[in-house]
């Protein structure tokens, strides 16, 4: 046994740990750390009743609640139709299943700025879906709602494609032959299992969200306190060479969504070990 470990470590493919650990510490350092530390420094060298006036005004209040509030219901939304469309992909054979899988991707390939003038064509008074539709969606919160849902939603069905496939079909008809309904099937086998894919699907959408600028600006009209995203709000401050502003404003988003994302994980883990993984 001693003898197999002194080979694998000898023989390994990968660097040893020390190295591999070093390297992987210089370079989320270079990429991660170093830049997101400049904003907070830039940050530090405002008073606070200065750093309270930046990110607590009423214009700022309103976009926390726009960004926020459009990318939570855009990843729950995400969230549940994704596991449809993931479900439909990965269990069932029809034409054309492969440009629809395709199709999934496009978000990722899309520039944003092509998504919103598409959606914004798509969804003005004048477009083909907006003409049809009795409330108005471009130029409105609910119109960053929509582009939101449309960059979201691949996070979610790539996540939870390889949990689905791995998921074998015995273990619901081992279900049904215990008596068990399909709404019990999915409610007390299959849903437990695909949580903390669904879970980390939804996090990823709702990061992504989150710091998405491209496709909303077009589709969101921009307005003061009613559908101006935080994101705007920062380009609008490093415009006007409000530079202390602007990071401010990006300190609290950062730390809002890492918080919000450690929760999330926080509740990965949790399941996961009531599944006793």
């Amino acid at each position: 046994m001693f003898l197999s470990r002194t080979l694998l470590r000898r023989h390994s493919v990968l660097p040893g740990f020390d190295l591999a650990l070093g390297f992987t510490l210089l370079y989320l350092s270079f990429i991660v750390l170093i830049p997101l530390s400049a904003a907070f420094l830039k940050t530090f060298t405002m008073t606070w009743p200065a750093f309270v006036d930046a990110v607590a005004s009423p214009r700022v209040l309103a976009s926390y609640r726009l960004t926020f509030g459009a990318s939570f219901a855009a990843a729950i939304l995400n969230a549940v139709f994704g596991l449809i469309v993931a479900w439909v992909l990965v269990r069932y054979e029809f034409p054309a299943k492969r440009l629809v899988d395709a199709l999934v991707d496009l978000p990722f390939a899309l520039p944003t700025a092509v998504a919103g003038i598409a959606l914004t064509a798509l969804y003005s008074q004048n477009g083909w879906i907006g003409s049809f539709l009795p409330f108005k969606v471009s130029f409105t919160p609910f119109g960053v709602f929509v582009a939101l849902t449309f960059i979201g939603l691949p996070f979610v069905v790539r996540t939870l494609q390889p949990v689905l496939e791995d998921l074998h079909k015995e273990v619901e008809e081992a279900a049904a032959t215990l008596g068990a309904s399909r709404l019990q099937t999915f409610t007390q086998v299959i849903f437990p299992i695909i949580t903390p894919a669904l879970l980390t699907g939804f996090a990823l959408a709702f990061a992504r969200a989150l710091g998405e600028y491209g496709s909303v600006i077009f589709i969101a009209g921009n307005m003061p306190m009613v559908s101006e995203i935080t994101p705007l709000l920062i380009i609008t401050k490093l415009e006007q060479y409000d530079y202390k502003g602007a990071t401010a404003i990006a300190v609290v988003m950062l730390v809002s969504a890492f918080v919000l994302l450690l929760a999330i994980n926080g509740l990965q883990a949790w399941t996961r070990k009531r599944q006793g993984r």
